[in-house]
């Protein structure tokens, strides 16, 4: 089952009979009170495709109470938006979404996004592994999805803690921007490679002097080391 919420009644008809036409079952939401009036959290869809612009509480504030909530934390979401700067997805995508569709979208690209995320759910480049990573001051425990310097919390973005994980589970190896879009965002990203390096500043940012343990490759990409 998947959840469209887009406020044009046109644009949700077309992508609820679209997906019920590929194999797809679907229902359309107008706002974010029908959506979460309708959301059955013992019984989740598989994925949320999810309008910004939405009258009332906006599809990037509606993205975050699924995020901060335990039962809806993992819920594949695809964003959709008439915003297409780098800065807006960077936005979308620091917020948690698992992709970022910009309008006016073809319908088969949109079923490629689809599939291509749901693909990804069970795979490693999501958070599922029950381990703790120790490097230098930085713990990560990823059952508590948690991370530490010196013993004091640190607060990352879904995407952010990815990021951080996937570094350190692979530590002393380099690890591409084209592995890390491809691993944490599921696609190339149209090539845009500033995505990653963007996140990599901000979670250095973050982890204060803990983030020297990420070292830039240049023109190849990073690796976490002590």
């Amino acid at each position: 089952m998947i959840y469209c919420v887009e406020d044009d009644s046109g644009i949700r008809e077309l992508v609820v009979y679209s997906l019920e036409n590929t194999g797809f079952s679907a229902k359309g939401f107008e706002n974010g009170k029908q959506f979460f009036d309708g959301l059955d959290e013992s019984s989740l869809p598989d994925m949320v495709l999810l309008d910004i612009m939405l009258p009332g509480e906006d599809g990037v504030s509606i993205l975050k109470k699924l995020r901060a909530n335990p039962k809806t934390r993992n819920l594949p979401v695809i964003l959709l938006t008439a915003k297409d700067s780098e800065y807006d997805k960077v936005i979308g995508l620091d917020s948690g979404a698992d992709d970022y569709v910009a309008k006016p979208f073809g319908i088969m690209e949109l079923i490629s996004r689809i599939k291509a995320v749901l693909r990804r759910c069970g795979h490693e480049g999501t958070v599922s592994d029950d381990c703790v990573y120790n490097i230098g001051c930085i713990t990560l425990n990823t059952k508590k999805h948690s991370v530490e310097v010196d013993g004091n919390s640190v607060e990352l973005t879904l995407k952010e803690f990815e990021v951080l994980r996937l570094l350190m589970k692979n530590q002393g190896t380099v690890i591409t921007r084209d592995i890390l879009l491809e691993q944490i965002w599921g696609y190339d990203f149209d090539g845009e490679t500033r995505t990653v390096d963007v996140h990599i500043r901000t979670l250095r940012q973050k982890l204060g002097h803990g983030g020297n343990i990420i070292k830039t490759i240049r023109g190849v990409g990073y690796r976490a080391e002590k």
